[in-house]
């Protein structure tokens, strides 16, 4: 039986994680596709990341998927993606999520909060 520690545990050990530091330094390559997974409640409280596509991570499927009608023409399986969302346990199941869609280049940053103590852009503050 599954639990939330096993799926964790999986997400974190498929999805490589780097610094906020390098994050912020990999921002800077204009392919690089950043995504916050966290709702809109979150984001509209703290901001996001500078040009990061918004993606609940209740939905990541469906705009992953380029088969819906929901799909972000920005999230392609050869993307270079890093997901952000409060402390990165978000961020991790939804590259596990993206990597089990056939993603190949997926990245977890962590959380926000790291990002803007990192001097990351944000907006919507």
């Amino acid at each position: 039986m599954q639990t939330a520690k096993s799926y964790m545990d999986a997400a974190n050990a498929a999805v490589p994680r780097i610094s906020s530091e390098e994050a912020v330094t990999r921002h800077a390559n204009a392919a690089a596709v950043f995504v916050d997974v966290r709702d809109s409640g979150a984001i509209a409280a703290t901001g996001t990341i500078k040009g990061a596509q918004r993606v609940p991570r209740g939905l990541i499927e469906f705009m992953a998927d380029p088969a819906t009608p929901a799909h972000n023409k920005a999230l392609t399986k050869d993307a270079e993606i890093y997901l952000v969302c409060a402390a990165g346990g978000q961020a991790a199941l939804a590259g596990k999520t993206l990597l089990d869609m056939g993603y190949t280049n997926v990245t977890n940053i962590g959380g926000i909060g790291d990002w803007t103590r990192a001097g990351g852009p944000v907006e919507g503050v």
